[in-house]
């Protein structure tokens, strides 16, 4: 590290990776520090023996192209194939889709037997979307009106977008239908090689931009003098700094990184309010060499519970499951297939445990999932070499969020991310906030949206150095 730098970005998540870039690219000095040892947040990986694992579910809109092609470049954008196969199995339903408007248009009609006019009532409500709409109506009151009475559409409209970010029916209908109707436009989309291989090829384009990029570099605090951002302890050292960019929780970051005493009151009270999301249980399955899985669909979202149920969703007895299954085809070249089951969780439900009744309570996860899966991989056990899992313990401990909240916060806390530099001048946040932000497109969109906040107040007069 370098004593001082322009900027510094806490935290290598899609948004902080994405608004260090975008500010090397406007030719400022960026440093971006990394806690853990390697880069991606929760969009990472792990390698185990000849497993690679993705760390969350594989998935994200078609705006994903344009956004990598253009923030990070064509050869990103190139990569960006479609999952085909997206299964629901519950006690409502069973169906096959491609996941966008045209497909849920005919299962909504010929399955559930809702009328044409209302489903492009609905869908045309979503496209109207857009953050600045009247925020009271919840998720439920939008359902009520359109499918009255309906458990089982409110599942397959809800239920994917709840194991993908955390959200309830209670929470403002805007953060559901932003983030659905995105999908909605032409389906699910991944990325081909796998994250390991966009992390690698984003960790050379921050390097030929000039970002000094440090993992295992753990920020203590953010440096505040005379009501003005001016660096960051890293490691013990103080690093100078025009302008800090926060990709960690939003609540550790003001509380922990900054402190209460550099806000106002009336930020603070309202602040209270901010709750944090749920985070995630995921149980790693890597198949033997040799050995090969049949086409059992690219995501299964997978429940016994009787109807859509947030709560339960979550709940330590697990009755819900997304699979992800990671076919050879996504690593073109190898013969690797792998299967990540993740479940929504809390941490209270995990951080009680000592060490030894920790490794059992994972051990049983395990279990409960490879028992749960032979209903679509009869001889799972057999052809599976290697198990590993994630509670809301080990993304706390890996990401340092609080409650290893992996969706971030709920929605109130995306107005407060956007004004903390209101707060303290050169003070920004990016990340999983508000639901709208969370999920891979989200996040690398507002890490954009910051930088280009940043870059104004670093053309500030007060600012310019040159």
């Amino acid at each position: 590290m370098k004593d001082k730098y322009d900027i510094v970005v806490i935290g290598s998540g899609l948004g902080g990776l994405t608004a260090a870039n975008r500010l090397a690219c406007a030719g400022y000095s960026v440093f971006l520090a990394e806690q853990h040892f390697q880069l991606g947040g929760l969009a990472t990986y792990f390698r185990r023996g000849q497993h690679i694992f993705d760390v969350a579910l594989h998935g994200f809109p078609i705006g994903m192209k344009k956004s990598l092609r253009k923030y990070w470049g064509k050869e990103y954008a190139d990569r960006i194939i479609q999952v085909k196969r997206i299964v629901f199995d519950n006690p409502q339903f069973h169906l096959d889709t491609t996941f966008d408007m045209q497909d849920f248009t005919r299962h909504l009609r010929d399955l559930f037997q809702v009328s044409e006019k209302t489903i492009d009532a609905f869908f045309a409500e979503l496209k109207a979307m857009n953050y600045y709409d009247d925020k009271n109506e919840t998720t439920r009151e939008l359902f009520e009106r359109f499918f009255p009475d309906r458990p089982d559409v409110w599942r397959l409209l809800m239920e994917p977008i709840t194991y993908a970010n955390g959200s309830t029916l209670d929470e403002p209908a805007i953060s559901y239908g932003i983030v659905f109707g995105n999908f909605m436009s032409q389906g699910v989309y991944s990325f081909l090689g796998g994250t390991d291989v966009m992390l690698d090829m984003m960790a050379e384009t921050l390097r030929e931009n000039g970002v000094d990029c440090e993992t295992r570099a753990r920020v203590d605090k953010i440096l505040v003098e005379n009501g003005r951002v001016a660096g960051a302890v890293i490691n013990g050292r103080e690093i100078g700094a025009n302008a800090v960019v926060s990709n960690g929780n939003l609540l550790s970051t003001v509380h922990d990184l900054v402190g209460d005493e550099h806000f106002q009151p009336e930020f603070l009270d309202g602040f209270a309010e901010v709750k944090l999301s749920n985070s995630s249980c995921q149980v790693y399955m890597g198949i033997k060499p040799g050995e090969k899985l049949d086409d059992i669909g690219d995501l299964l979202f997978t429940s016994t519970h009787p109807e859509f149920d947030s709560t339960a969703i979550c709940a330590k007895k697990v009755t819900s499951r997304t699979y992800s299954v990671y076919y050879p085809a996504i690593r073109p070249g190898t013969d690797q297939y792998t299967i990540v089951a993740s479940m929504n969780g809390w941490l209270a439900d995990w951080e009680h445990y000592s060490e030894a009744e920790y490794r059992s309570a994972k051990k049983d996860l395990i279990e409960d999932t490879l028992n749960a899966l032979e209903t679509y991989v009869p001889n799972i056990r057999q052809i599976c070499d290697y198990t590993e899992a994630a509670t809301p313990r080990t993304f706390a401990r890996y990401t340092l969020h609080r409650e290893g909240a992996s969706f971030g916060t709920k929605f109130k806390g995306l107005d407060y991310s956007m004004d903390l530099a209101k707060q303290v001048p050169g003070l920004y946040h990016t990340g999983s906030v508000g639901i709208i932000m969370s999920g891979w497109l989200g996040s690398m969109n507002y890490g954009v949206m910051v930088a280009n906040d940043v870059d104004r107040y670093m053309c500030a007069p007060t600012l310019r150095t040159g």
